[in-house]
């Protein structure tokens, strides 16, 4: 069982009689659909439909807590700053006071109804969430499939959740930094990062957040619909994000130009990078829509060559 630190992720509450329609009018997923105890990915986007943040929004009983990761923390706090009205919503940056410990891993509801007691999170939704207290704290648990695998959110002022990690570690959880097949199975599953696999220059639909189910296509108006739904209803994206496995563990560096193994022409990008326990060295790409999975593409760099066939995303057994 592994337990990561997310506290570098930036965290905002937003609070106020229109807070939910604030919030729906900037974001593509239906903010106003939500209840107290449900959550959802979401994602901000430019006005020509390019990815400025993804997120993930909870609603609890008096406020909206959103959150993002650290590089997409910045485009995602302009934002807000920039189109919330104060008079109708609130938001405060809650980085510093409330960190955030991410369990993850097959066995994390076994182990955490064993240390909270009275949480049962087997049964939670992804972006449910309850709340509790522990060590006379606030505490929240949220269910995320951010990795692919089994995984929750503990959300809580920072002594809180210190003394909260000690007793996981004590129940058999191991905290790490960085774990290599939970990273493989974030790209198995093909759940793409702000900043490694994404940025503002990709459309949503390029890197598959209808698919991740960040879109709403029935409600309202916000900002960069208008491309999101010409793609959707009208046309098509001409990249899109692909799983590859590579032929050896020779690891090609992230922006590695991929080519068509048949014809040698430029056909994508590899982003981010992992070795699988099943599937050895496994990858995400932005490759054009023509080259289909089962396709073998090859990649070429200053530290050598390997070659990958094209996967649809998320990766089958």
């Amino acid at each position: 069982m592994v337990l990561l630190d997310r506290t570098n992720r930036l965290r905002l509450q937003l609070t106020g009689p229109k807070a939910a329609e604030s919030l729906t009018g900037l974001v593509t997923s239906d903010v106003l659909a939500l209840t107290p105890g449900q959550g959802q990915y979401s994602a901000a986007l430019t006005p020509r439909g390019k990815v400025l943040a993804d997120l993930r929004i909870f609603a609890r009983s008096d406020d909206l807590l959103i959150d993002t990761g650290a590089a997409s923390g910045p485009g995602l706090l302009a934002m807000i700053r920039k189109y919330v009205n104060p008079r109708l919503a609130r938001h405060e940056d809650v980085s510093a006071s409330l960190g955030d410990l991410g369990v993850f891993g097959p066995d994390a509801p076994a182990l955490l109804r064993t240390v909270l007691g009275d949480v049962h999170p087997a049964g939670l939704a992804d972006y449910s969430h309850v709340e509790t207290r522990y060590s006379d704290a606030a505490l929240m648990v949220a269910r995320v499939p951010d990795y692919g695998v089994d995984g929750f959110d503990l959300i809580a002022p920072a002594p809180a959740l210190e003394t909260l990690r000690r007793d996981l570690e004590a129940a058999g959880a191991r905290s790490v930094t960085g774990d290599e097949s939970l990273e493989a199975a974030r790209i198995e599953a093909g759940r793409p990062v702000w900043g490694i696999d994404m940025d503002d220059t990709m459309l949503a639909q390029e890197v598959d957040l209808d698919r991740l189910g960040a879109i709403s296509f029935t409600k309202g108006c916000y900002t960069g619909q208008e491309t999101v739904a010409r793609v959707h209803y009208r046309g098509h994206v001409n990249r899109h994000l692909r799983g590859l496995r590579f032929s050896s563990l020779l690891r090609p560096p992230p922006g590695t130009e991929l080519r068509d193994a048949a014809a040698g022409k430029p056909v994508g990008t590899v982003l981010s990078a992992a070795v699988s326990p099943s599937r050895g060295l496994v990858a995400l790409g932005l490759i054009r829509r023509e080259i289909e999975p089962g396709a073998l593409v090859y990649a070429a760099w200053a530290g050598g060559a390997n070659e990958a066939v094209v996967a649809a995303l998320p990766f089958v057994t």
